[in-house]
């Protein structure tokens, strides 16, 4: 139930009420030989670890309210590959026992139960008699989803699903169409939006005209012209709009938290198209692919020329490949290679860094961002969009003193945070963009690897900034800013993160030794071992460095008797016996000098 309950956590972390269908009872009777008692204790047991997950999960106003049973319509059964499937509702109306069903598939009936009880009208039936409407769900949803004041404006608008108020939609999904173009799609939880309205994306800080205003109808997309609060658009005519995204009618407004996903892209492959000629079209190719899958990263090496394409593991990557030849182009990819990041492990400074025509000075100190603010930024608790006293009361919280609680500057993908902590300190306001533009920069390809840095605070304490503007532009502060801060980071006990996936199997008793000794050999450990029916679940983690091979590794050592899946876990330092030759491999990789920089080598 891997993908269940990362799924099921999701929907209860942001207060969507879940209902459970269960898939596959064909394979139950055609594989298993289950009798229909048999399928009966199956059900209940999945029933009852689905509801072990709300307990776990849930908030508890909706623990015991939230909870799934055949009585109350809230589960359904069957078979999406043969399209037939039932809830209480239709079994009672149509007379539908699991002797039936034994009955179809031992005599060659299905079509008959397809036709008697179709897929639908259970999946549907759940969604309409149980899941609660837009005006009743937004009353709870909001406060949880949206950050800003729930008894403002825009905040009431949105709890009463209120048509007149202000447009507000949060994007969910994009596909790009080959011949409409982009086509955004989300809830609008406020206001009605009507074809050629005017809006603003908030996070891209962005102005768009929304040309056509559709609404999907299975696969199939209807033009509507306009759609009110509560309902799903489909909205085309704005470019570049990501999943995530907030659109508004009102330029200054909160954003949406942002969509969280339970991984982060892991993996890295580089593809280039067979043929030169085909340049052009693999790029386009790579650009729809990131916009319709957030998860799905696409960049360029500048050194090298390569195209990168970064996932959630070898399988997303597989799935992204399977897309671009499908159109017909013909590609060659690398092996797969770890994403890894560059932290620090203690503090450093002040280090004093000068621009390149010395007329300017910058104090960097630089610290471990800490778990518990890290958590604030994960759960969108802290955010660049909220009112800075709310933000600063939240960082005094958890310990932060008030100067640096007030003086946020940014916070960075991933899980990094710049703050000003100078006193009466000339022309700051002036060289602020530069200054962040030098951090950004340093941030995106730190020092020991060229990885991205994560979790990282960057406190500015003084600057000695020149009066003159010429002597203080871009290409001297944004260097300077780098240079200090890359002092400090290798000052301050730097190391590498690498990603660990969790690891959920579930197999049977006389293989437990085989399971267990796979994830050991692969510098994983063994976290629970559950006795489950006639089955072992057993839960690990292994470094994403070592699970490439698994799926051959796996089913060797079980004999294919093994069900296992893989999900993103955390980050974790390398160990200190590993760290020296994964970084000399990935600088080999990127073409570098094997030893990395010293702190000397950055000082002025």
């Amino acid at each position: 139930m891997v993908q269940t309950e990362t799924v099921t956590r999701q929907a209860l972390e942001e207060r969507v009420r879940p209902v459970l269908y269960i898939n596959k009872i064909d394979r139950l009777i055609k594989e298993l030989k289950l009798s229909s008692e048999q399928i009966q204790e199956r059900i209940a047991r999945i029933i009852k670890d689905f509801n072990g997950l709300l307990d776990l999960y849930a908030e508890p106003e909706f623990k015991e309210k939230w909870k799934v049973n055949f009585a109350t319509n809230t589960v359904a059964m069957g078979s999406a590959k043969d399209r037939w499937g039932f809830n209480f509702e239709v079994a009672r109306k149509k007379g539908i026992k699991f002797t039936d069903v034994v009955d179809a598939y031992l005599n060659n009936k299905v079509e008959d139960l397809k036709t008697n009880a179709p897929i639908h009208e259970a999946i549907l039936g759940m969604a309409i008699e149980v899941m609660p409407p837009p005006h009743i769900a937004q009353v709870y949803r909001i406060p949880k989803i949206w950050h800003g004041d729930p008894n403002s404006e825009f905040g009431q608008a949105m709890i009463k699903c209120d048509d007149k108020g202000p447009v507000l939609m949060s994007v969910v999904n994009i596909v790009v169409d080959p011949q409409a173009g982009v086509v955004a799609t989300g809830r609008l939880f406020s206001g009605t939006v009507s074809d050629g309205e005017a809006v603003y994306m908030i996070n891209s800080r962005a102005q768009g005209r929304v040309q056509q205003v559709a609404i999907y109808m299975g696969p199939q997309r209807e033009i509507v012209g306009k759609l009110s609060a509560g309902n799903i658009p489909a909205l085309l005519g704005l470019e570049n709009v990501k999943a995530g995204e907030t659109i508004s009618s009102v330029k200054q407004v909160i954003p949406f938290e942002a969509v969280h996903y339970v991984t982060e892209p892991v993996v890295t492959i580089a593809v280039e198209p067979k043929f030169n000629r085909d340049l052009p079209r693999l790029v386009e190719l790579l650009r729809k692919l990131s916009l319709e899958d957030p998860n799905l990263v696409t960049s360029i090496n500048e050194e090298t020329g390569e195209y990168l394409i970064s996932g959630m593991g070898t399988l997303h990557l597989e799935i992204a490949n399977t897309l671009i030849t499908k159109t017909g182009l013909e590609i060659v990819t690398s092996k797969p290679i770890v994403i890894y990041r560059e932290a620090i492990r203690g503090e450093a400074g002040p280090i004093e860094g000068k621009s390149p025509n010395r007329h300017n000075k910058i104090y960097i100190e630089v610290e471990p961002l800490g778990e518990q603010v890290m958590d604030l930024i994960k759960t969108g608790k802290i955010s660049e969009y909220m009112d800075k006293a709310d933000m600063a009361k939240q960082l005094r919280a958890v310990g932060w003193e008030p100067d640096e609680a007030r003086g946020v500057w940014s916070i960075d993908e991933p899980f990094n945070m710049i703050l000003d902590v100078t006193k009466g300190a000339q022309y700051m306001q002036e060289v602020r963009d530069m200054i962040l533009a030098g951090y950004r920069w340093g941030i995106k390809e730190g020092p020991i690897a060229y990885e991205q840095i994560r979790g990282m605070k960057v406190k500015i304490t003084d600057v000695a900034l020149h009066e003159d503007p010429v002597h203080r532009g871009p290409a001297q502060i944004m260097p300077m800013t780098r240079r200090a801060m890359f002092t400090a980071f290798l000052e301050a006990q730097p190391t590498l993160l690498e990603p660990v996936q969790k690891i959920t199997t579930r197999v049977p008793n006389d293989f437990l030794g085989a399971v267990t000794s796979v994830i050991t050999q692969k510098r994983g450990k063994i976290v629970s071992v559950d006795q489950k029916g006639n089955l072992v679940s057993v839960v690990g983690d292994i470094p994403t460095a070592e699970s490439f091979d698994l799926s051959e590794v796996m089913r060797s050592q079980t004999q294919g008797r093994a069900f296992w899946g893989l999900e993103f876990a955390r980050w974790s330092p390398v160990p200190t016996s590993l760290l020296q030759s994964v970084v000399e491999g990935i600088r080999k990789r990127k073409g570098l000098s094997l030893e990395p920089p010293k702190a000397s080598d950055f000082a002025e």
